[in-house]
């Protein structure tokens, strides 16, 4: 599979075992989603940022054109069927496997049979053409895998960022996320980003030969 093209709807049975690389589980606070980032308490104050549509040669585009394309909305659930955690995005008519609670050669999507304490993550994108807020719709906790901008991603260069469900979470553009992961069984989010929804991608397992294993409670918690 080409991750310049990614399926995002799949059995687990046709992904490999492969190593788990953990991923580091960060509280989110004011401080720390900074140049990620800002947390919300109401999304209707939140800008969605629009970028400029490149220039394509030495002549530029002119003033006040190439950002008019303005963001799209919808719900976002993030829903566990057994094993495998699914997500769908009214506002792109997305649908996507996220990932598994356990390695995807085992995992069942008609019955838990393994702890749903972990994500094990194969994909990550981001959007060049605007940012994107996330706000949950039930006051539960959920985790956010993020990393900053650049084409050269690597697993280390990932966190997962955790909240208590009271605030929302919105990204510049061009940080690399992938859907929310819900703390329960489901959960609902308002999602706003930009109408272009231009999107770039990576697949941990094809470039790196790992999933990223995201926990979903802080140790603390």
């Amino acid at each position: 599979m080409n991750s310049s093209n990614p399926v995002y709807l799949f059995e687990a049975s046709d992904k490999p075992s492969l190593k788990e690389f953990s991923v580091p589980l960060v509280k989110a606070t004011e401080e720390s989603v900074k140049g990620y980032g800002c947390l919300m308490d109401d999304p209707e104050n939140v800008e969605i940022e629009i970028v400029t549509w490149p220039a394509q040669g030495w002549r530029p585009v002119d003033d006040d054109t190439g950002n008019q394309g303005g963001y799209v909305e919808g719900i976002f659930k993030g829903e566990w069927q057994g094993d495998t955690l699914m997500g769908s995005n009214d506002a792109v008519n997305g649908h996507y496997v996220l990932g598994w609670s356990t390695d995807p050669q085992m995992a069942s999507s008609e019955r838990q049979s393994a702890s749903r304490d972990k994500v094990l993550l194969w994909h990550f994108n981001y959007h060049p053409d605007g940012g994107q807020l996330f706000f949950p719709l039930e006051p539960k906790p959920f985790v956010v895998p993020v990393a900053l901008p650049g084409d050269d991603l690597t697993p280390d260069k990932v966190i997962a960022f955790w909240l208590d469900g009271s605030k929302g979470l919105y990204i510049h553009p061009g940080i690399w996320h992938e859907g929310i992961f819900p703390a329960e069984d489901s959960q609902r989010f308002l999602d706003r980003q930009g109408r272009v929804h231009a999107r770039v991608s990576c697949d941990f397992g094809e470039e790196f030969g790992v999933y990223l294993s995201v926990p979903l409670k802080l140790d603390a918690e």
